[in-house]
């Protein structure tokens, strides 16, 4: 393939439909594939689609992927120039042309690290790891109890105020790596600014006990600040002095100079970066809430499994790289099996807060309508990303998957050692990973009615029921799926999982040539929202 090198800034005129590697493709769908039951009878198949990366493994033998459609997917991936961009991501390159910035949320977990590769340098790299060693000194006074309220009473409770990328991010990861023995401090999260929200989290709390994280970006987020001054009321109804509520509060952001101007005490002020966007932030200072409640070296080890990943994706040769896998895949399932939603379905309570973070990662960065040369786009970007426990899915909306007319592709993920010290832990750990399997198996396997007349007759039941039932006990089968899994729910795996699914997001807007790193639509409700208020309205 002479031209597939090629970068896509290096053939502006052609949208990635246009390619031959894109009609190639089409093709292949259009001929028509075998059912997975005939593919997950070949061992071939099944070996071929076992991907290991720090942390993770793979398995994608559920998928529908022949292997003339593997390889023509390799060749869209280097027609597209998808690994060179991620390159350019790396050195700090201007991968948000709207806003004019970089991208940089690699280097909030690589900076720190003597030995690990730092493309974007070390100016960066030393302001990096200057703000995170702040960061993670708080976390540690807070847990040793030596950070004290207005009364000198010890803070036993943190509260997060923020939305987006400010809370999903670090709520998801709190509850993910929540300590077996109750934390020093106890982390709590505040996105929505409903008064009956705010009035329910501090009711039980001790203001005189209580710290507020201010977590803004612009220091400007109308939902954050109307929050955070009921929280400074509340402080001040209960006996705290007009001039000590700082002693109480925290500001994160990238405006530091405004939360100064808001009175908060310069010490407690953490910086972060505009080249940080919020979906990808919880790595840096706004990850603060998950320094508190795992302490430092555990937030360190969650850096260090992205990290990990990071140069695994920018350096694994594309046939064996994990995140490049789930990106072609899922193109593969969206724009030529048809598959418009996607499905997550974590096996494993403490990924509780994984779907709503992956949400947010993936449909407000890749829910675009526009080519980055500011033509409108003839395919479909972004899929319906939507999901959630799965052993309790099974008993809601699994049964559409199974026989209902979506088609929808699906993620499992699912942990080998749960880690628990419950008596019975591995009884428990045993029944999620056999419904885990089974899921995978049903949803691609599906039964032919030749089998469910078998069943039947099993069961006992008359030729006449038999035939009746049949069509009502049959099943398609032939959704495709994704087996991820995790040895443990541990900081590293976790931070190895996050950084996985945004280089898997980064990958399919380099594909469909779009911008994933701006959310103009969330700007113009933010504007249109700001109008109102000065309307009075």
């Amino acid at each position: 393939m002479s031209r597939s090198s090629e970068s896509p800034a290096a053939r502006p005129n052609l949208r990635p439909d246009q390619l031959p590697e894109w009609a190639a493709l089409t093709q292949l769908a259009a001929a028509g594939l075998p059912h997975l039951r005939s593919l997950m009878n070949d061992p071939q198949h099944r070996a071929a689609w076992q991907l290991e990366a720090p942390g993770l493994q793979l398995d994608a033998s559920r998928q529908r992927v022949s292997p003339a459609v593997r390889q023509a997917l390799l060749n869209l991936a280097q027609a597209r120039g998808v690994l060179p961009h991620a390159h350019a991501m790396a050195r700090g390159e201007q991968v948000n042309p709207t806003e004019g910035r970089a991208a940089l949320h690699m280097a909030l977990r690589g900076s720190h690290q003597a030995q690990s590769p730092k493309p974007w340098g070390s100016a960066i790299s030393a302001e990096v790891t200057q703000a995170l060693n702040a960061s993670l000194a708080l976390a540690d006074a807070l847990r040793a109890g030596q950070v004290l309220g207005h009364t000198q009473a010890r803070i036993t409770d943190v509260v997060n105020l923020g939305i987006g990328g400010s809370d999903l991010g670090p709520r998801m990861a709190c509850h993910a790596l929540l300590e077996t023995d109750p934390a020093p401090v106890k982390v709590h999260f505040l996105s929505n600014p409903d008064a009956w929200a705010m009035q329910r989290t501090l009711a039980p709390l001790s203001p005189e006990r209580t710290l507020f994280i201010v977590q803004s970006k612009s220091f400007t987020t109308q939902e954050t600040l109307t929050q955070w001054a009921s929280a400074k009321r509340w402080l001040t109804d209960h006996g705290c002095p007009e001039h000590a509520w700082h002693r109480h509060a925290v500001a994160v952001t990238a405006q530091p100079e405004l939360a100064r101007a808001a009175g908060f005490d310069p010490s407690r002020i953490l910086r972060f970066w505009d080249w940080v966007g919020g979906r990808y932030s919880v790595w840096s200072t706004i990850g603060l809430p998950v320094a508190i409640t795992t302490g430092s070296q555990a937030f360190l080890q969650f850096l260090q499994g992205a990290a990990d990943l990071d140069q695994h994706f920018l350096s694994a040769a594309p046939e064996h790289n994990l995140p490049l896998w789930l990106a072609l895949l899922g193109v593969w399932n969206l724009n030529f099996l048809g598959m418009r939603t996607h499905h997550v379905a974590p096996y494993a309570y403490p990924l509780l807060g994984l779907t709503p973070h992956l949400q947010q990662l993936d449909m407000e960065s890749n829910g675009k309508s526009t080519h980055t040369t500011g033509e409108g786009v003839q395919l479909q970007t972004g899929p319906i990303v939507w999901g959630g426990q799965g052993i309790d899915g099974q008993h809601a909306y699994f049964q559409l998957m199974h026989q209902g007319t979506h088609h929808i592709a699906v993620d499992f993920l699912g942990v080998k050692h749960s880690g628990c010290p419950l008596p019975l832990a591995d009884d428990h750990q045993a029944l999620m990973r056999r419904n885990l399997l089974a899921q995978a198996d049903a949803l691609a396997l599906g039964r032919d009615a030749e089998h469910t007349r078998a069943q039947l007759q099993a069961e006992g039941l008359s030729p006449e029921r038999i035939e009746a039932m049949t069509p009502h006990r049959s099943f398609a089968g032939n959704t495709p799926s994704n087996l991820l899994w995790l040895e443990q729910v541990t900081p590293y795996a976790l931070g190895a999982l996050l950084a996985a699914y945004e280089h898997k997001v980064f990958a399919q807007a380099a594909i469909w040539d779009i911008h994933p790193f701006d959310q103009w639509g969330v700007e113009l409700g933010k504007t249109l929202a700001q109008a109102l208020a000065r309307e009075g309205r």
